[in-house]
């Protein structure tokens, strides 16, 4: 038992000076907004018999703060029951983000039941390049009704 709170105690001090550093850089959040197109275009997967997984290149156009290209790949698989299904994908983006030029990678995994959607995607640590080197966020995609996606994106750079 002791071993365990000597664990907690350490996760509670590593968090509290991990948050007072990121204070003392002046590391705030900031959220990029804007439009963005996709391209999807299947890929023959190395299993090409097991229809269940299907991969796809994805090309992405950014407009708005972040203004770039994606382009990564994505594998998917579909449940039985109409709106069900999991992906992953990976994407590099390259362009300028809030004035700051570079590129950097982001790793989605999305979960949808029965139209309920769980959706993830996060910048791939240390993935920045350029004047984006130390960026972290998180980026959420919205779907209009009628079908038209934008993102918000919540970052900090920390130089």
């Amino acid at each position: 038992m002791a071993v365990f709170w000597a664990a907690m105690l350490t996760a509670v001090v590593w968090a509290s000076a991990s948050q007072n550093a990121q204070e003392k850089k002046g590391a705030r959040m900031t959220v990029a907004k804007g439009p963005f197109d996709v391209k999807m275009a299947p890929v023959d997967t190395a299993h090409k018999e097991e229809k269940a997984i299907a991969r796809y290149s994805l090309d992405k156009t950014y407009h708005g703060d972040l203004e770039a290209t994606g382009t990564g790949e994505m594998l998917a698989s579909m449940g039985d029951v109409k709106g069900s299904g999991t992906y992953v994908a990976m994407e590099v983006v390259n362009g300028t983000l809030g004035g700051n030029k570079g590129t950097f990678a982001l790793g989605h995994i999305g979960t949808m039941t029965r139209g309920a959607q769980n959706l993830s995607i996060n910048v791939v640590p240390d993935s920045g390049t350029g004047e984006l080197v130390g960026l972290t966020g998180k980026l959420n995609i919205v779907i209009a009704p009628d079908g038209k996606h934008s993102y918000e994106f919540e970052y900090r750079i920390e130089k």
